[in-house]
């Protein structure tokens, strides 16, 4: 593995191949150059090469830009700065350079995008990078991920339903955070559309855990009553935007959501949830599900003490 840094210049290049013995003289490789006419045409990037390679073949691979892609895989619902995190990780983009563009509401006009940042426009899926890769070329393919699956369908659904693309992401975002479990989407985005048509607070955990600028794990009562934008057991309707990048079931789920009358769910601690039509039923769902277990282990753990 070679690493032609941006900027080299074919001497450079040369000097680099020689000390790294793929090629065996440095003016024969600067002379092949040389009577192709070649200085900075040379591609930076990570290029994988074989000593038994001959110094044509090295240049014309160099030239071509053939530089070795690396899998990043972007799991539904990261943030923004989780996906930065991954990026960076795997040495394709800087961590800070890539978020700071991520939010240039001017670089973010050029896409065609009205939001203040790209949080959510990111669209999660198995991409493949050149290390160094420049970030708005890393964010101009995720962005296109998403447009290709924000279909025809899809778009034709949003406005019947009187949907922006910003809402419908926003939407999404938080159906995807609310549930493991591809088989409820549809369930998850049935009880937000019965809120926002009633006009009922979607109360939603994972959007107060976006707004909070610390979370240590737990959501604390006073958490409930902040005054973040994204707090959605005090604001009505939407947050003002995504809070990850949804995939494409919770999309789908967010524009056809499942026929019920559900306007509750309530965990049922093991990756699903349980749903319910009235606050009754919600509350007696909420017994049996959080607090009685967790009195029994409170209990369980009293004997053990006494024990």
């Amino acid at each position: 593995m070679v690493l032609i840094p941006d900027g080299s210049t074919y001497q450079q290049v040369a000097s680099l191949l020689k000390s790294e013995r793929l090629i065996r003289s440095r003016w024969v490789f600067l002379l092949l150059g040389k009577m192709r006419d070649i200085d900075r045409k040379i591609h930076p990037g990570e290029y994988e090469l074989d000593g038994s390679m001959s110094p044509k073949d090295i240049l014309a691979k160099l030239l071509a830009g053939r530089v070795v892609l690396h899998p990043v895989t972007i799991p539904e619902g990261y943030t923004l700065a989780q996906i930065a995190e991954v990026l960076a990780a795997q040495q394709i983009t800087d961590t800070n350079e890539f978020t700071k563009l991520a939010r240039d509401r001017l670089f973010i006009t050029t896409l065609d995008i009205e939001a203040d940042s790209l949080e959510g426009y990111l669209f999660p899926e198995t991409y493949f990078f050149a290390r160094g890769t420049k970030p708005k070329d890393v964010i101009k393919t995720m962005v296109d991920g998403l447009h290709h699956v924000w279909g025809a369908d899809l778009q034709a659904q949003a406005a019947r339903m009187n949907l922006s693309l910003h809402q419908v992401l926003t939407l999404a975002s938080v159906i995807e955070k609310e549930t493991g479990a591809k088989d409820e989407r549809e369930l998850i985005a049935a009880v937000f559309h019965n809120r926002l048509r009633k006009k009922i607070p979607l109360q939603s955990d994972p959007t107060v855990i976006y707004g909070l600028p610390a979370f240590d794990g737990n959501i604390h009562k006073q958490d409930l009553s902040s005054l973040s934008p994204y707090n959605t057991y005090r604001v009505h309707g939407l947050p003002p935007g995504p809070i990850g990048s949804p995939g494409a079931h919770s999309l789908h789920a967010a524009l056809f959501p499942a026929q019920a009358s559900y306007l509750y769910f309530v965990s049922r601690n093991d990756g699903t949830h349980h749903f319910s039509s009235t606050l009754a039923e919600h509350n007696q769902a909420v017994e049996k599900y959080q607090k009685q277990p967790f009195r029994k282990r409170a209990r369980g753990s009293l004997m053990a003490h006494g024990a």
